[in-house]
């Protein structure tokens, strides 16, 4: 099997494990747009979540990389593991210990209700857990394993969804134990009281990693592995930021009310480009360690390159594919028309997670290298970037400021990325076909989208005319990485 059969094989595997959750993810978009109380509600949650996500990667601080680099070098081979869940078990309490205590004082900092901190808190805890040993069973490249556990944690988090839900209210009626789970005005904590329960299950289920290893430290690789991680944490911050802060700014700039209906409708919409962002995120879980192990080959720069131009061509590819059906999929996904007003914004956030899993591919220089503060760097001025534009725009233009902060960030940040490789770490990327997909995708995604409002007699055909170009362009190369 060649290198590339693989390394598509277990993205596929990964792809799984990211299709199938979101996909029950779109179920929850439809649920949560049907049976909450509108937007502002809506809006609620995805504040919760959007800080959810901002500490996710403070409580996880570039140790999962830091993992698969150092496992990479045979004298840390053997003590990585070890080390790194010490580290990571330690902080997690700490941090458990600190939030706790200072929960009020928290609450009115970033201005979320007590109540909905504490599930927050816990969320926060049991996943941060769980990184290093789903980090241990991609490193041991066992896809289908990570891929079950994955999607068998969000079939429990959309089932406890939709019985709270849809169904509890009904029940409670019909029968008395029900009542005591019932409780009216509680839709926002039973959402996540579901990410608690399907949190929990997962970490018992990646128990036995913490019981099977040795626990010692080795501080000489703890403090590499900070070193190798702190600017992976802060690039992870500057990406939570661009990713997640603009749903927060929205109430901080526009207001409580106004604010949270923006972002509400904002965040509904925004999910129209999950199906790029699960698209780079299974293709990242794949070449992540894909990149590591190949790092010393001496065709390893003429792989990189390939791999991102087909990278290109499956993004583009997906661009236009939603773009042409996003009236179809705007009325299954989101129930209530009082969202649709955001929808201008699909095509933006769509081209904007297509430049950010670019940059994915692009940024292998500064990790083989150990350049990491390069990432750091260059995350930073997207940061910059996002906050800045968002504080601008969003008085005036509201979410579609934030989208266009979002786009000029990862643009940036995809631009910047190739050109500091080039000088630190050469890959022979084909420029050329590289640009004329992107410029196709933008321009027909364009002028479907924006010209003729996404009618099929035109999204359609420009569509196919693009399916022929990538044909009569990949066909050779297509048939001989098959053949290998």
């Amino acid at each position: 099997m060649s290198i590339f059969q693989k390394l598509f094989k277990q993205t596929f595997i990964y792809g799984l494990a990211t299709v199938l959750p979101r996909m029950l993810s779109f179920l929850l978009v439809i649920v949560h747009t049907k049976y909450l109380d509108g937007a502002v509600t809506y809006g609620k949650v995805s504040i919760l979540f959007s800080w959810i996500l901002v500490f996710n990667v403070l409580l996880s601080y570039g140790m999962e990389t830091s993992f698969f680099r150092f496992l990479n070098i045979n004298q840390y081979k053997n003590k990585v593991t070890s080390t790194t869940a010490i580290s990571i078990i330690g902080s997690t309490l700490i941090f458990a210990i600190l939030s706790f205590l200072f929960q009020d004082f928290i609450s009115t900092l970033i201005g979320i209700e007590t109540g909905f901190l504490t599930y927050v808190i816990v969320i926060l805890i049991l996943d941060t857990l769980v990184i290093i040993p789903f980090a241990s069973i991609r490193a041991q490249e066992r896809p289908i394993r990570y891929s079950v556990i994955k999607i068998i944690n969000v079939i429990i988090y959309t089932v406890f969804n939709l019985f709270f839900l849809i169904f509890l209210k009904g029940l409670s009626e019909k029968i008395e134990w029900f009542q005591i789970l019932y409780k009216e005005d509680f839709q926002i904590q039973y959402i996540f009281i579901s990410n608690v329960i399907a949190s929990g299950f997962t970490l018992i289920v990646m128990l036995p990693f913490y019981i099977k290893i040795q626990y010692r430290l080795d501080k000489e690789l703890w403090k590499k592995m900070m070193a190798y991680g702190t600017p992976i944490l802060i690039s992870g911050l500057a990406f939570a930021i661009n990713e997640h802060f603009d749903k927060i700014l929205l109430e901080w700039i526009l207001g409580k009310e106004k604010g949270l209906f923006e972002s509400g409708a904002y965040s509904a919409c925004y999910k129209l480009a999950l199906f790029m962002t699960l698209f780079a995120t299974a293709f990242r879980m794949g070449i992540e360690p894909f990149f590591f192990s190949h790092a010393k080959d001496k065709n390893a720069p003429k792989t990189y390159a390939t791999i991102t131009q087909y990278f290109v061509i499956f993004g583009t590819l997906i661009l236009i594919i939603v773009i042409t059906f996003s009236d179809f999929l705007k009325e299954i996904m989101i129930k209530k028309s009082e969202y649709w007003d955001a929808m201008m914004v699909v095509p933006v956030i769509l081209l904007a997670n297509l430049c950010l899993g670019i940059y994915h591919n692009l940024s292998v220089w500064y990790k083989i290298t150990d350049k990491t503060k390069f990432g750091a760097y260059i995350s930073i001025f997207g940061a910059i970037i996002t906050l800045s534009l968002n504080f601008i725009l969003i008085p005036k233009y509201s979410y579609v400021g934030s989208a266009i902060a979002t786009l000029a960030a990862y643009g940036s940040m995809m631009v910047l990325s190739w050109y500091f490789g080039k000088k630190y770490y050469p890959v022979p990327y084909n420029l050329k076909k590289i640009g004329m997909y992107l410029v196709l995708s933008i321009g027909f995604s364009i002028i479907s989208f924006y010209v003729f409002d996404s009618n099929y007699m035109i999204s359609i055909p420009l569509l196919l005319v693009f399916l022929v170009i990538l044909y009569a362009s990949e066909k050779k190369e297509l048939k001989q990485i098959l053949k290998k």
